[in-house]
């Protein structure tokens, strides 16, 4: 039986009470808190979150106990002096990835600036890791370029990996890209760890809601036609974005469709964000279009404690 918000909340206490808890985590482009709530699963001691998005720092902050801040961390110098009062061990965050593109560095410095402010925060605090997420084409960006650039002049130990949620722990088709930098040692200890748990097959929708829902197939608003719309609840979601549409009346079908549109229903906004594993009792806050954006940006809790658990080895 999987555990619920409680059982998981005694395992934290006890984890920290082991030792866990003494690892100090800042969170940096927070959100509303998926990677704070997975690290802080994983028995971490989150101190403290930073996001510049008002109702989502809001949503944070009702639904973990540690210090929340509104800040604008474009502002360096503001946000080093403010973080530095944590003297965080561990600074973990997803700069907005927005926009990311091959086509060369012109296309990207608005938010190369994003993840080099990002970087700068991160190193100043001296931490023993830092761990940054983003989409996988950021790792070939020059954004991440300029980024890993800072880490690496300062002494870290930085390797990178790709991971498909499915395979760790979360019923989604989402593949992630993540930073690992380590100050004391070699990174790669944490990505072999990672590489080496993720699962054989990937978790459907049914292994984990199970009968949180009553719908055998529900439809997903594809980017455009040509791709399928309808899924089944017996494979993984595809990925849960930041837009949740009612099923148009123009639908054409797809042949790839797991049934016939009469049978589907889109997904509850609660069911969505249960995808995106977080708790049943997470409380959300803000108009329905400002919740959806919230759920698909986030980054799903159970890959956050995924990854928590891998960094263990390293610390």
């Amino acid at each position: 039986m999987r555990a619920t918000f409680t059982d998981q909340h005694n395992e934290t206490q006890s984890q920290t009470a082991n030792g866990w808890g003494q690892f100090k985590v800042v969170d940096l482009f927070a959100g509303v808190g998926g990677l704070s709530m997975g690290f802080q699963l994983a028995g971490f001691n989150v101190v403290a979150g930073y996001d510049n998005w008002e109702r989502a720092i809001g949503v944070y902050s009702s639904n973990l106990d540690h210090d929340a801040h509104l800040l604008d961390l474009t502002d360096t110098d503001t946000a080093i002096r403010h973080v530095a009062r944590y003297t965080p061990d561990v600074v973990i965050g997803g700069p907005p990835c927005q926009d990311f593109s091959s086509a060369g560095k012109r296309q990207e410095r608005s938010n190369a600036y994003l993840t080099e402010c990002f970087a700068r925060i991160a190193i100043d605090s001296d931490p023993l890791a830092i761990v940054m997420e983003n989409v996988p084409r950021a790792r070939s960006s020059y954004a991440y370029e300029q980024a890993r650039n800072l880490i690496d002049d300062v002494g870290y130990s930085i390797d990178e990996i790709v991971l498909d949620a499915s395979l760790c722990g979360v019923p989604q088709l989402r593949k992630r890209f993540f930073s690992i930098a380590l100050r004391d040692d070699d990174a790669r200890i944490v990505t072999d760890r990672l590489a080496s748990n993720m699962g054989m097959t990937s978790m459907s929708v049914a292994d984990y809601l199970r009968d949180e829902i009553d719908t055998e197939f529900y439809y997903r608003h594809p980017r455009n036609y040509s791709r399928r719309a309808i899924y089944s609840i017996f494979e993984p979601s595809a990925t849960i974005r930041g837009v949740n549409r009612p099923i148009p009346p123009n639908y054409p079908g797809h042949h790839l469709d797991a049934a016939s549109l009469e049978f589907a229903r889109p997904l509850t906004t609660y069911e969505r964000s249960r995808i995106q594993t977080f708790p049943t009792d997470w409380e959300w806050a803000g108009t329905k279009t400002d919740i959806e954006t919230m759920i698909g940006n986030a980054v799903p809790v159970e890959l956050a404690r995924f990854v928590a658990e891998g960094l263990k080895v390293a610390l």
